[in-house]
Order: structure tokens, then sequence, then C-alpha cells
């Protein structure tokens, strides 16, 4: 996560690294999509990525939710082999409906009918089939509800019902937004953006799905009340993005990529007062794709870069760092003016994380028409700087939500405190009264972010990772479209503790607890998750291993490595909801009885780092007790480590705590003269991970023999434990 610059104007709004991605990043999936049948300008595709259930399935790999996905003929839904089986699906609020379109796998409903629910419970039945023949079955109907289902009376054959899909059509509600030239208009603090000629306050989230996911998505953030959504870089692989989104009545804020991009710590570096091929380049990059996209009834206006200002300090600093800013900001209106010339009729912005940008725009580039800034947990310190300032154009927020990282207190173990899910759609909630309160200035935002990553920066920012809705997502649609009345909400988990919570031993059990609980009293399933991030730098989760003991308490395998690790409960309501609450747990090297006779004795090693990162790192530091200290070799084969115990003594058992860079192959070997050695423990197959090793010797000196290492690194140790 990107940390706030140093500088000694006030630093805010820096944006997690997670969210650093261009556009043409996410294309790489392979999803097949339907072509879904035809519909009139009055109607609009509900049912596809809304919440399905099902009577049965055949399997997980048939479940409901795979013929509400958009992949026409690559997933279905199959339910058990025997009669009255059921298929419905949930569109998140009434509708007018006009047709149902099934599109039958080979066991197929012969007889059945399709009804509608307002409430889940009560059906009506508006239309019967009988004697159907399969394939595609398209079902003019009439009447509304929420609820739509497909009733099995009797199967064509031995097989179960699977539908490859099931498509409802009907009218989405609202108003189709207005279409038209997009102008900021009005006077000094009282300025407005219209389409069209209309009012339009932008309503939207940052995107994070692939764009061949648009079509399962889309409908979904149409549901929520978004009218709008930002990229962060645009191409030859946006259109079908923009199609799709036009297609649900939504505009996009298109990005252009600069580097040093997304803020501290993120993004190469460029020298904006000299390297004229690479501005040049940029410049007839973007004005290739404006020229392509300006009359695309999607685009909403460009977005110039982000974060670049605050980045830069990444690159330079003093007063060349003061000449880079300048020059950024320079070519920034360089590239508005180019955009203007090309396309008058969207406006220009650009994207910081650090208020202290806006003098350098408000100075050299006149030619944006409205300026943004990512703002997380001080988004309502927008407004004031904004006063403070002396600006005079508006600003819409491109990136906002719960508070990052960076603006978190440490808890215990030293890392930061990840906010609640009720704290963190309380956050949403209070970003976009922030905005809405600065009348006449701030025009909307497009909130962080529709995202379904399930990893470390996931599940700290995005509205439904793996797809699970959130506490956030909810806030997000309460405050875009006014109400979630008849929604079914996620679990709530407060309370979560770990215990120890920083002496969890490695490979041993700590313990979980929390009160999980579901506003609905749905039947909750249960996952407990860890993250390396802080320990190793993996952002993956990984399912632990765990067992329940009852009352909302789990025992918890810890992982082998040190360091402290993000624990994770997950708690799933069935219903397409989620709950997640993360502490941290430090796993420490489990404890080994007997005294450490190693502790502070001379050590000396074949070599040891004498400056490189955190070294000098001498052999004395792997026995001085403190793994906060370590040893480390040369970086080539052979290296070794010795202990003088200063006298013959038992030895049971040792302990050897590895850095990272750990030893794959090497040998425990003892001597009584220090000269003449024997071998008494070899390994080819260590992992980095704490090596507690049985021995049964008697000897004043103890080497370990390192031959082959596991990283391209040296040896290092943490500790190197003899124990009596």
């Amino acid at each position: 996560m990107s940390r706030p610059p140093s500088t000694t104007t006030p630093a805010r709004r820096t944006r997690g690294a997670a969210a650093a991605l261009t556009l043409g990043a996410l294309l790489a999936s392979s999803l097949t999509l339907a072509t879904a049948p035809s519909a009139s300008a009055a109607e609009s595709l509900l049912s596809q990525g809304r919440t399905a259930t099902a009577s049965s399935s055949e399997g997980a790999a048939f479940s409901a939710a795979a013929a509400v996905d958009g992949n026409l003929t690559g997933t279905r839904w199959a339910s058990q082999w025997s009669d009255a089986q059921w298929f419905q699906v949930d569109l998140g609020a009434s509708r007018d409906l006009s047709r149902v379109v099934l599109t039958w796998e080979g066991a197929y409903g012969k007889n059945y009918e399709i009804q509608l629910s307002d409430n889940g419970t009560d059906w009506r039945t508006v239309k019967t089939v009988t004697g159907g023949d399969g394939g595609t079955d398209e079902l003019a109907i009439s009447g509304s509800g929420r609820y739509v289902r497909m009733n099995g009376l009797a199967r064509s054959g031995g097989y179960g019902y699977s539908l490859w899909e099931f498509q409802v059509y009907g009218e989405s509600g609202g108003t189709n937004p207005p279409q038209g030239a997009v102008r900021v208009t009005g006077s000094q603090g009282n300025w407005q953006l219209t389409v069209g000629g209309q009012p339009y306050t932008v309503k939207g989230l940052t995107w994070g799905p692939s764009i061949a996911d648009a079509p399962k998505y889309m409908p979904d953030l149409k549901s929520m009340g978004v009218n709008t959504i930002r990229t962060w870089g645009t191409d030859g692989g946006t259109k079908p993005l923009l199609d799709t989104a036009a297609a649900q009545g939504i505009k996009v804020v298109n990005g252009f990529w600069l580097q040093p991009g997304g803020g501290p710590g993120s993004g190469g570096c460029v020298n904006y007062v000299t390297d004229t091929a690479y501005k040049n380049t940029m410049l007839t990059e973007f004005a290739k794709w404006v020229d392509a996209y300006k009359s695309h009834p999607a685009t909403l206006m460009w977005n110039v870069g982000n974060e670049s200002v605050l980045g830069l300090q990444n690159c330079y600093s003093g007063t060349e760092l003061e000449a880079q800013r300048n020059a950024y900001t320079s070519f920034v209106n360089d590239v508005a003016k180019r955009i203007h010339s090309i396309d008058p009729d969207h406006p220009v912005t650009s994207t910081d994380a650090w208020t202290g940008a806006w003098p350098y725009y408000k100075r050299n580039a006149p030619d944006l028409d409205l300026y943004s800034m990512n703002a997380y947990g001080d988004i309502c310190g927008v407004r004031q700087d904004w006063i403070d300032g002396g600006y005079n154009k508006p600003y819409i927020i491109t990136e906002t939500g719960n508070a990052g990282e960076w603006e978190v207190p440490d808890d215990a173990n030293g890392v930061p405190d990840e906010p609640t899910d009720v704290q963190k759609a309380e956050g949403y909630t209070k970003a976009w009264e922030c905005i809405t309160g600065h009348r006449g200035v701030a025009l909307g935002a497009t909130m962080f972010h529709y995202g379904i990553e399930h990893d470390f920066g996931g599940v700290w920012f995005n509205l439904l990772p793996d797809g699970l809705k959130r506490l956030s997502y909810y806030a997000v649609k309460r405050a875009y479209a006014g109400s979630t009345a008849g929604d079914n909400t996620p679990p709530v988990i407060s309370g979560m503790t770990v215990s120890p919570a920083s002496q969890a031993p490695a490979g041993g059990e700590f313990t979980v607890r929390a009160d999980i609980r579901d506003p609905e009293n749905d039947p909750l399933t249960h996952k407990i998750f860890l993250s390396g991030n802080y320990a190793n730098g993996d952002k993956r989760l990984i399912e632990a291993k765990w067992r329940a003991t009852g009352n909302g308490t789990f025992a918890v395998t810890a992982p082998e490595k040190l360091g402290v690790w993000k624990v994770y409960i997950q708690a799933e309501d069935g219903r397409g909801n989620a709950g997640i609450e993360t502490k941290s747990v430090k796993v420490v090297a489990p404890p080994v009885t007997g005294t450490n006779i190693a502790l502070n004795k001379p050590t000396t090693a074949s070599s040891a780092q004498a400056s490189y990162g955190d070294c000098p790192c001498p052999a004395a530091n792997a026995t001085d007790g403190n793994t906060g200290t370590r040893w480390a070799s040369d970086w080539s084969d052979p290296q070794w480590i010795r202990v003088d115990l200063g006298a013959p003594a038992p030895i049971r058992k040792l302990q050897l705590v590895w850095d990272p860079a750990y030893a794959k192959s090497y040998e425990v070997q003892v001597s009584d003269d220090g000269t003449t050695w024997r071998t008494v423990h070899t390994t080819t197959a260590g992992n980095g991970d704490v090596d507690t090793i049985d021995v049964s010797a008697t000897a004043r000196h103890v080497r370990l023999n390192l031959t082959a290492r596991g990283t391209g690194w040296g040896y290092s140790l943490h500790e190197f434990g003899i124990y009596s």
C-alpha cells in the first residue's frame, strides 16, 4: 500500500497499490460470453449476474449461479435426477417483465411453469409449458415481480433439469441517462456537470473485473444506482467495456496512464523536463483513442494521469522534484489542449492523491476543466483544502472509501489495524456525505472499488471479493440508489480476537473467536484464511487448517514461517453475501524445553555481510537470543557457522530460525577440538521454515556446514539454538 509523501506540505489521500491497474492488464480473461437474444429498446436483461438459487444441483460445478453468468454454452445449472425441481433468480427489486429465455442443455424440462413472486415465498404462474422439446424457449410474459422461477414438473428423460442460461428481460427501472455533450457549467462555487444539458452527478465506482466479464457485472452496477465507472487506461481493448456500459446506461471516465502512476512506491520514472520523446509518444497515443471514442455514448470525460505529482517523489528530490512537478503538470495541460482540439464535447481532468498537487495544476494546467482527487480516510478534508487553496475549478473524487493502511494506527504486532466491515461501510457512507456536502464544487465520485480479487488488498478495499457482497457494497447502494429495502444483507462479525496474538508457535495452534450473526438468520458457512503479506510479501489468501470448537471459536494451525500474518474469518450466507474480519497474529519459533547453551557463546562463520540492508550481520547475531537480528553470509556455496560451547556438553536438540535466505542442504557437525568433525544430522530438503532437530551427542563445538542455498542470496539465520 502507498504511504504519505515526504514533504512539508500536508499529505493526503494516497491510494493502495492494488488499484494501480492499467485497463490493458484486465484483458486476460478467456471467458466465452453469451450473445443475448435481441432485446427491444424498451427492455433490458435483468437477470445476468443476479443471485440465483435452486432446489438442488448435480454438484458444485453445476450451481444455480452458472445459469445467470452470461456464459451461454460453457457453464450450466443441473439439478438432481428427479422431477419437481425449481430454479429461481432474485432481480434485486420488483421489475415490469416482458419475456424469459431458457437455453436448455440436453436434459431439458418437458413440462414446467414460469412463476413470479414479490417475496420469494408466494408465487403466481404467468406461463405454463407442456410438451417442451429443449433447445431455446423464448417466452413472452407480462406482470411484475422481484423473483422469477422455473418450476419443473416433468423431465424429458432420465437426467435432471439443466439450463445453460436463464435470462429475464423487462424494464430496468429509472430513466435512461441523458445523451449529448458533457459540460462543466456555472460559476465560482456554483458549478454543475451536465450531459446533453441535463444535470449529472457522478455516482460511480472504479472498475475492477476483466472486460470480458463486463456483461456479467454491469447489470449489478446498474442495480446499485451506479451511473459511472472509472478506468485507469484506455486503448484498443476498451471498446467492449464502453459498449457494455452504454447498454446499461452507464458512463465511463476514460483514464490515460502516465508514469510514475499510483503514488508512492509505484510506477516508473520519467524526466518531464527533458524527455520529449516520451511526451510526444503519449500525446500521439492519447489522441488516437480520444478520436476513436469521442463519439461513444458511454464516454463521460477524459482523465489524464493518476497520482503522478505525488509519485514523482519516488524519482526526484529537492529543487529537481519541484522542476519535475511543474513540468509534469505543464505536460498534462498540453494533453488537455490536444484532447479539446479533437473532442470539444467532453471535459478533461487529472487525478492525484495529494491536495498539495492542486497548486501545480492551478499554476500550470489552466486547460483542465475540473480537478480530481483520490481520498480515503481524510476525504472530508478535501473541502477545506479546496477552500484554503483558493481554487477556481470544481472537482470530482476519483477514488474513496474506507481508511487505507497509511491512515490507520498499527496494532500490537506493528502492522496497520484493518477496519472492520462495519467501519468500512461507515467509511463509504461518510465519504458520500462529505462529497455531496460540498455543493456546487464536488460534482460526484467514483468510489473504490468494484473489484472481485480475494487477496490482501481485495479484502481491504473490494466491495465484492470473490464475487461476495459485503456491508460496504450495500452502503454504496444505499448512497446511490437511496435504499436497500428488500435486499438480503451480509453476516456481521464483531469482537474478533486472536490468542495468543503475539506468540503463536509455528506449526502449532492458536485460537480465533468472534461473534458472528446474520440479519436474516440465514444458515452460515465459515472459512479461515491466512495472508503472509507482512511476513513474506505474499498477498494471496490461503485457506488455513482449522477446526470449529463451538460458540464462534476456531482452533487454527499457524504457518511454519515466522513473522506477522493476517488471519481472516469469512462467513457466507449462501445468498451471495459475506462478512469478513481480520486481525494479525505473530508467528514465533515453537518453544524448546531446556537451556539454550549456545546463548551468547563465541560464534564464528566462514563469512558475514558487512553492509547490505539491515547489515552488518555478524555470526554472533545468531546466538544473541534476539530473533530481530541475524547472521548473513556471502552469496555463495559452501558456507559454515560454528559455536564454541566452552566445554563438552550433552546436546539433545537444535533449533534453526531461518531468515528467508535459507539453506536447502546442510549438515550438523560436532567436534571436541574444533578440528575433527563428525556429522550427526543431514538434510537436502530445507524449506526455510524453523528447523527443530533432535540430536544425541556430547561435544564442545557445533557447526552447520551449509552446502546448497535455497535462494539466490546467501545463508541467513536469526537464531542458532543448541539445547541441553
